[in-house]
């Protein structure tokens, strides 16, 4: 579909998919199986511009917004989810600076990682705090001008790699999610450290790490917004950047498909290639049908949030879970349609199937997205009476 780009957003389209074509579809495998963190891809991203592309040009940015950015993460996307997701967690550990950060937090921490010199990331997760988030054990005491960390992050994106995180603490446990403080943490802060380097079913180059805070000493002057607004942070934030998992969706799907689709129509069996199959031709249409839905939900959810809406937790929701349920369905058929050769490493469709499945899980699951989804209807229809 023609979904009438503009010259600029077509040439950010045009830079990813160049890069994601010549820098990452060589190294992918690669990648996968050494499970390296692709330095030299985000170098290359941070110097086509790419990495800031959401940042304000006065903290050092393009100054685009969320359309502009799941444009380049559907293209990475379709090449490597791995890779994708170590550019978006950036985006992730920014997102809460940009949004409740101060002026003088915004000048300091913004353009080191509009320019790429310094990754984000971002620190909810616990090992008995993901989807209830009011469950974080990890406290901050505060001790004068500063407050005292101690506590543990579970499969945190970008672990060990990142220089700035957004770390979700309780200052006051009594108040459950309302006793919750976000702050700006910065790699090397003595108390500070990471655990082992997880090992995982897919998104292999991307690295996923414990974060560990003993006695950690964090200035009052990182705080993010005040005292007590860290959930607030947390949801906004993951609001604005759910959109993006669902362009994760859309890109690994559409790599998928477009292997499967070209494997059909070289397969020969029975004296003909295997796309004359009728069975194969449902597939392949149901595959891009499903794709270009979810394309149009992620696209319209990223530019009503650019619009300026107030209130978009159901469309990002919304957004996140379809096409991360699409692309699993996806992947599969594109190894079905391959055959044995889709489930051979060889081939790039047994590692998108793969990396599919974190899609449904990260950021929220997408069971718990629907209960975000009902919960709107629900309030949306009580406030028509």
């Amino acid at each position: 579909m023609d979904y009438f780009l503009t010259e600029e957003q077509q040439m950010i389209k045009d830079l990813a998919k160049k890069i994601a074509n010549e820098k990452v579809i060589p190294v992918r495998a690669r990648l996968d199986e050494e499970e390296e963190f692709p330095w030299a891809i985000m170098k290359d991203l941070a110097q086509a511009d790419l990495l800031g592309l959401y940042i304000p040009e006065e903290y050092g940015g393009v100054d685009f917004g969320c359309f502009e950015t799941i444009l380049v993460v559907e293209e990475l996307s379709r090449a490597c989810c791995g890779v994708s997701v170590s550019y978006a967690a950036s985006a992730l550990g920014a997102y809460p600076i940009l949004l409740f950060g101060s002026e003088e937090q915004k000048k300091k921490y913004l353009p080191d990682i509009a320019s790429g010199k310094k990754l984000g990331a971002f620190g909810l997760t616990e090992a008995n705090a993901g989807s209830d988030a009011s469950a974080i054990q990890t406290r901050a005491e505060k001790d004068g001008d500063f407050y005292i960390l101690n506590g543990t992050k579970q499969w945190i994106t970008n672990g060990g790699e990142a220089e700035i995180y957004t770390i979700i603490a309780m200052t006051n446990k009594d108040k459950g999610s309302r006793g919750a403080t976000a702050f700006i943490v910065e790699k090397g802060t003595p108390g500070f450290s990471f655990g082992k380097k997880e090992k995982k079913l897919g998104i292999r180059c991307s690295t996923t790490r414990e974060l560990i805070f003993e006695n950690c000493r964090i200035p009052k002057e990182n705080i993010l917004g005040k005292e007590g607004m860290g959930f607030i942070v947390a949801m906004r934030t993951l609001d604005m950047t759910r959109p993006g998992i669902g362009a994760q969706g859309v890109g690994v799907a559409q790599g998928a498909f477009d292997a499967a689709l070209d494997y059909s129509c070289q397969r020969i069996q029975f004296d003909q290639p295997i796309s004359s199959f009728q069975i194969i031709q449902h597939m392949l249409a149901d595959m891009a049908i499903q794709i270009e839905a979810a394309r149009a939900l992620v696209y319209a959810t990223a530019k009503m949030i650019d619009g300026g809406a107030k209130n978009f937790s159901k469309e990002s929701a919304m957004a996140k879970t379809f096409a991360s349920d699409m692309a699993m369905e996806v992947t599969i058929n594109a190894v079905q349609v391959m055959g044995g050769c889709g489930y051979m490493r060889e081939y790039p469709v047994e590692k998108m199937m793969r990396d599919a499945k974190i899609i449904q899980i990260y950021e929220g699951t997408n069971q718990v997205q629907r209960n975000v989804i009902a919960l709107q209807l629900i309030k949306e229809n009580m406030g028509k009476k």
